[in-house]
């Protein structure tokens, strides 16, 4: 099974385009989270994720969107009810099985409360191990991380539009993960947003 996964869109669909050609044919496509961006929504991204039966879930930025504060934002005109409703209808987290194997999808954190930034070298990968799941995926921090921690690998496959780590020269990325082999495919693009 090969699954592709993005993460942080932030409202990029160009970005979401190109990391789709990147991953290629998969059996499934998942989206970690942020998929706008503060409060600006954008129909081409949701409707794109929708329309290729991506596994979606809410990130910070869909939460705060979604919120009491992001009210003004939500009846701001050209937004598409139907993909708003479809957007606040997404889980926080979501477990899926694939064959004999367990995915985590979060956008920051399996633990309580979320909202943490868990960067590569950070001590706290660890936690990661605490997951009943033999894959961990999450996004938020746009840094690209493939690590075994006890029987759990993790894997956050950086930002699919809004690069921002500085040890792939701050361009975009996205994931293949085969989930029979374990093997994970980190795939660089430069935004087409600069040139």
């Amino acid at each position: 099974m090969k699954v592709g996964i993005v993460s942080d869109i932030h409202c990029n669909v160009r970005g979401l385009e190109l990391a789709l050609e990147a991953i290629g044919d998969v059996d499934e496509l998942l989206c970690l989270g942020d998929a706008i961006f503060e409060y600006q929504f954008s129909n081409g991204v949701v409707a794109l994720l929708k329309e290729r039966g991506a596994h979606i879930i809410q990130g910070n930025h869909e939460e705060v969107f979604l919120s009491a504060a992001g009210s003004r934002a939500r009846e701001r005109p050209g937004i598409d009810p139907d993909l708003l409703a479809f957007m606040a209808e997404q889980p926080s987290r979501k477990l899926l099985t694939f064959g004999n194997k367990r995915l985590l999808m979060v956008h920051s954190t399996p633990w309580q409360p979320t909202g943490e930034y868990v960067h590569p070298h950070s001590a706290k990968l660890a936690r990661f191990a605490e997951a009943d799941a033999d894959f961990v995926l999450y996004g938020h921090t746009h840094a690209q991380v493939v690590k075994r921690v006890g029987s759990v690998l993790v894997i956050n496959p950086g930002s699919a539009g809004d690069g921002r780590d500085s040890r792939n020269d701050r361009k975009l990325s996205c994931a293949v993960l085969d989930t029979t082999t374990d093997e994970v495919q980190i795939m660089d693009y430069a935004d087409p947003r600069f040139g």
